[in-house]
């Protein structure tokens, strides 16, 4: 009788790239944090394009005053459940995807830290969203009471409110998962000689995200599971009829809440601060400012909360507190802005696709911020509060900001991904169109909500009817352009022109030291590092 050892078993299952063979073992129970990346990539991509369903039945109801499509009560489903899904399904796992993919080729790491853990947050995600979906399916539909989720209103969702509230519980655990392992492998996975202030800032801005994640998602799991509590077991946490209160919710959730938006923003910053050096072709400026400013927006991120909750009725105290500590957090993400236009400075730029969305993303979001200052000041905040001119602020800081850097770093390292180049000519062609559609869409709605129109209503006064009408114009021709992405990726992970190790002529780092494609295993020895593969830092 002959035994097989461990490494003779593995030689027979795997390839000379040692891929595992067969679509279960390498895709199903990957451990291999380039695999698991894609997976995440892949599944963000098509809530993205569900999510973006779910918007276009919006805007084609607000296309004309009057009912035409839908009932008020599915209309209300439908911008609860698109905000969940972009929020938890698009957005945040499509970061994570860039966090697996880059961050161990960034610091010259084998592989994430957790590799079976890394695994299993992946795969809680389709499971966690097919049951927030079904709701929509369920007796009574989907829940209706906003992103926010506020009491009284969502304790009235009918038989799918235990579905939605434990689909939230999961996709909580399974960023829980991810941060843990994000943290594990930045702090203890760095090749020799790559310290703290020699990472790139894409892995910084994930190392900081990573904590706010620790620290928020346990207060979004404590909030929803007091709704489950006062639904089904008789609580009275924000039951005012039972001595409980209402506003107490939005203080917990806000608290979850807020620090989530810098979740969403903080490694789209880090991408922008690798692609905007590259195309400059210089270090970026302030390399050690830009970490601690991403480090302040995360501790500022805390304590600003209740400018969420401005009309509620609070204490003219907490009032002003909360108005002056919103204002502060534009200073660190102003040196950002700063930053990267004096990095461009007297640069030899050049304007390939990725550096166009990083472009668009520093002017764009930009007036995203703007918008937020407007709605930091409390007397002013009256007026704008519950109406679109918040629907314009928070989709210039997500749809501009987020998703825009998100494209930027899809473009950047999408042929080190695919050993490929994508086409040049429609990257700029699909940049061009996304932005001018996105401001068709969004920006009409500050004037609507300057005007006094309501967010989260399925009609509406004449008086609003061009504007909506322009917006839902912009909204359609922006969901087109996005299937010119998916062709764009399609063509490129097909075939193209073959990419070269260092891609960008000026991009530093040590993803451009491996071969493009990548290979499956990378770093299997920790690389030596000089100052030439260190993008910016201490020893420059």
């Amino acid at each position: 009788m002959t035994t097989t050892t461990h490494e003779d078993h593995n030689e027979d299952h795997h390839d000379h790239d040692h891929k595992p063979q067969g679509f279960l073992n390498r895709w199903v129970f990957s451990t291999n944090h380039k695999d698991i990346g894609t997976l995440y990539l892949v599944f963000a991509l098509l809530m993205f394009f569900i999510g973006g369903a779910m918007a276009m039945i919006i805007r084609a109801e607000l296309f004309m005053p009057g009912m035409q499509l839908v009932q008020p009560e599915f209309f209300n489903q439908m911008t609860t459940v698109h905000a969940l899904v972009m929020v938890f399904g698009a957005v945040m796992p499509a970061f994570v995807g860039f966090a697996n993919w880059m961050i161990p080729l960034m610091i010259g790491a084998p592989d994430m830290a957790l590799p079976r853990m890394n695994n299993w947050s992946f795969w809680i995600l389709p499971f966690a969203f097919t049951m927030l979906v079904s709701t929509l399916f369920m007796d009574g539909g989907a829940p209706a009471g906003g992103w926010t989720l506020y009491p009284p209103l969502v304790l009235q969702t009918g038989d799918s409110f235990i579905f939605a509230m434990f689909a939230i519980h999961m996709l909580g655990i399974s960023s829980i998962m991810g941060a843990i392992n994000v943290i594990a492998t930045i702090l203890n996975m760095r090749a020799p000689g790559m310290s703290l202030l020699r990472m790139p800032l894409f892995v910084w801005t994930w190392l900081i995200t990573a904590f706010l994640l620790i620290a928020v998602m346990p207060v979004l799991a404590g909030a929803v599971t007091m709704l489950i509590t006062d639904r089904f077991f008789l609580t009275s946490f924000f039951n005012a009829a039972g001595g409980g209160d209402p506003v107490l919710f939005q203080h917990i959730f806000w608290f979850f809440g807020h620090p989530e938006v810098y979740i969403m923003i903080l490694p789209a910053f880090g991408i922008i601060s690798e692609i905007i050096p590259t195309f400059a072709r210089k270090p970026l400026f302030g390399y050690t400012s830009m970490v601690y400013a991403s480090a302040s927006i995360a501790f500022l991120s805390f304590i600003v909360w209740a400018h969420h909750m401005f009309t509620v009725g609070m204490p003219l105290g907490a009032e002003i507190y909360f108005m002056f500590a919103t204002m502060m957090i534009s200073i660190p993400t102003g040196v950002k802005v700063f930053n990267w236009i004096a990095t461009m400075w007297r640069g030899s730029m050049t304007f390939e696709t990725p550096m166009l969305f990083a472009l668009g993303f520093v002017v764009l979001f930009t007036i995203g911020g703007f918008s937020g200052l407007m709605l930091a000041i409390v007397p002013a905040d009256f007026q704008y509060h519950d109406t679109y001119f918040v629907v314009a602020h928070f989709h210039y800081v997500l749809v501009t900001g987020s998703v825009f850097a998100l494209m930027a770093g899809t473009y950047y390292w999408l042929p080190k991904w695919t050993g490929h180049m994508y086409n040049e000519r429609l990257g700029k062609w699909h940049f061009w169109l996304s932005v001018v559609f996105v401001n068709v869409l969004f920006f009409p709605q500050h004037y609507l909500g300057l005007a006094g129109m309501p967010r989260r209503i399925p009609d509406y006064s004449p008086q609003f009817a061009d504007f909506n009408m322009l917006s839902s114009i912009g909204g359609f021709a922006f969901g087109l352009t996005q299937l010119m992405f998916v062709y764009i990726v399609w063509k490129c992970v097909r075939g193209g022109e073959p990419a070269t190790a260092r891609v960008w002529e000026g991009a530093r780092g040590l993803e451009w030291t491996v071969p493009s494609p990548a290979p499956f295993h990378t770093f299997e020895t920790p690389p030596e590092i000089d100052d030439s593969m260190v993008a910016h830092g201490e020893h420059m």
